[in-house]
């Protein structure tokens, strides 16, 4: 199909259609299409197209039933609205309606933009869409925070109200195990949009219900890993609840790593807006993986997938045998029927990405298989629950390599390399073994450093060798220290961070009065460019 635009209209310039029968009248700038003569009625439960327009079963507008989905009270449920798209972690202010409602900040993960922590990475596919929020429950970084919880919230469209008993649906998903372990997800209410945020200006405030105004509402038992679940909460307020907040409990948690979570599609509705819904059993990489909705007796029950009906699928729980897709299951009785909305049924997937090098003239091993090339590889491996583990290498070729390598000591220091001391000036030859075994030959280049100092000074006023300090070469950078000493030992000069310049440095005085001709002994402490610091010592000749 292509499109052509003319002044401010835009229409179908070429169209195709399913069946046969159709045909395109162009009128203007108006595309009509004539539908063909029915051939019967569409049967809406034998994944034939009985009435030959095109569409079969359920894609058939002949067969629309009414849908059970419920509204949520919780606005932009799935994180799918932005107003940006995320480049960073901490940036729930992207997602369009929602709260950072504590100090500890939640993320917001979106496929057009920040994908999650590398550590940390969510289950591929999400459940709904492109978006989810990620959050913690406990941190450890140089110090432990046990009480670092991170919560989203967000303002009711509708009031929750006193005495009407809801259900909130939504998908907790696991990272890691190390970092996913079982916890408590609680979802937590308030009376007034202005609690929202809570704790400001305290990242260790911990749950919402050590402030003013918020009330646990109800909590669910999740464990996972590397997986998304479906969990619900019945909640029974005791009074009207105008705004939310939903993250971990409030015990203090003490690990040796972050404890990371996401959060994704929270439906928030009155329980009887929940009809009928699908709902996974069984872990969905095996062969035993089923869906299942309510049973209820004296219905019909007929499954789908992408709208196709699956014959002989006729039970309320269905064994998924047909692979990944949408699925739905129609429910039918003399007075009418009714169809779930859809269930995505993906198996989740862990990716990781590595970088690995490998000396020229050799092989990698990547999984048991013998690489002799640079590149990118992708393997997918199977784990011990069946689920599909992504391995993306980026292989990096390391040539023996030739090189030069300076290095410059003190005359009384020595250079060490591979066992070898060395400490004479001038080239030597090395061969080097790098961190990934290839060898290297390398030049050693080695001179001393350049420090000078006069013998003597005359600090009589005519600006020539009026002071005493030390000099170098651009390798010296500074002077962090001098002292210099009389005959019986005792300090009379002592400076702290002096440039090699000859216009600092001692003037041959102590406490401005000029001291007696002779020889004085100095120490000295300098920074070379390598950032190491060295003692110097010496005597100069002070003359009058």
């Amino acid at each position: 199909m292509q499109l052509r635009s003319y002044g401010n209209f835009l229409f179908y310039l070429t169209l195709s259609f399913p069946a046969a029968g159709f045909f395109v009248l162009i009128s203007g700038l108006e595309v009509k299409k004539t539908l063909p003569a029915r051939q019967g009625l569409e049967i809406c439960e034998n994944a034939l197209d009985d009435d030959q327009d095109g569409w079969i079963d359920l894609n058939d507008p002949d067969c629309i039933c009414a849908d059970t989905r419920p509204v949520s009270l919780i606005p932009n449920p799935s994180f799918e609205e932005k107003v940006c798209c995320p480049d960073d972690r901490s940036q729930l202010n992207c997602a369009k309606t929602w709260i950072q409602a504590s100090e500890a900040t939640t993320d917001y993960v979106h496929i057009c933009g920040w994908k999650g922590w590398n550590a940390m990475p969510p289950p591929l596919p999400f459940p709904d869409g492109e978006a989810v929020i990620g959050f913690r429950n406990g941190r450890y970084a140089s110090s432990r925070a046990p009480n670092w919880k991170e919560y989203a919230g967000a303002c009711l469209n509708a009031p929750m109200k006193a005495g009407t008993t809801y259900l909130i649906r939504f998908y907790i998903g696991f990272t890691r195990p190390e970092h996913s372990p079982p916890l408590d997800i609680v979802f937590y209410g308030t009376t007034d949009c202005k609690f929202l945020p809570f704790g400001v200006g305290n990242p260790d405030f911990g749950c919402p219900t050590n402030g003013q105004g918020w009330t646990e509402l109800g909590k669910v038992y999740a464990s996972g890993q590397n997986e998304w679940q479906l969990k619900e909460i019945q909640i029974s307020p005791k009074t009207d609840i105008h705004a939310i907040a939903i993250g971990p409990d409030c015990l203090p948690v003490t690990t040796f790593f972050d404890t990371y979570y996401f959060l994704d599609h929270l439906v928030l509705a009155d329980e009887k807006a929940f009809g009928l819904v699908i709902s996974p059993s069984g872990n969905p990489c095996s062969d035993t993986f089923s869906l299942e909705t309510l049973n209820i007796p004296g219905r019909r029950y007929q499954w789908f997938k992408e709208g196709i009906a699956l014959p002989g699928e006729t039970m309320p729980r269905l064994k998924v045998k047909t692979g990944e897709g949408d699925y739905q299951v129609r429910i039918s009785d003399g007075s009418g029927c009714k169809v779930t909305p859809p269930f995505l049924y993906r198996k989740p997937f862990a990716q990781t990405r590595k970088r690995s090098n490998f000396c020229q003239g050799s092989n990698f091993l990547f999984n048991g298989v013998p690489i002799s090339r640079p590149g990118e590889y992708l393997d997918t491996l199977r784990s011990k629950n069946g689920c599909d583990s992504i391995v993306m290498l980026d292989l990096v070729e390391i040539s023996d390599t030739r090189d030069t390598l300076q290095i410059k000591v003190f005359p009384d220091e020595l250079f060490q390399a591979e066992g070898k001391k060395f400490r004479a000036p001038g080239s030597h030859t090395l061969r080097l073994r790098s961190v990934y075994g290839c060898d290297s030959l390398v030049v050693l280049q080695l001179s001393l450093y350049q420090i000078y100092f006069p013998s003597a000074f005359s600090p009589n006023g005519d600006g020539i060798n009026d002071r005493f300090n030390l000099m170098g070469g651009k390798d010296l950078e500074l002077i962090s220290s001098l002292r210099v000493y009389d005959r019986w030992g005792g300090v009379i000069f002592e400076r702290q961070s002096l440039l090699p310049d000859m216009q600092e440095g001692w003037d041959g005085t102590v406490n401005g009065q000029p001291v007696p001709a002779g020889l004085y002994a100095f120490t000295a402490v300098v920074k070379m460019d390598d950032s190491r610091e060295r003692p110097i010592s010496g005597a100069v000749q002070l003359i009058r």
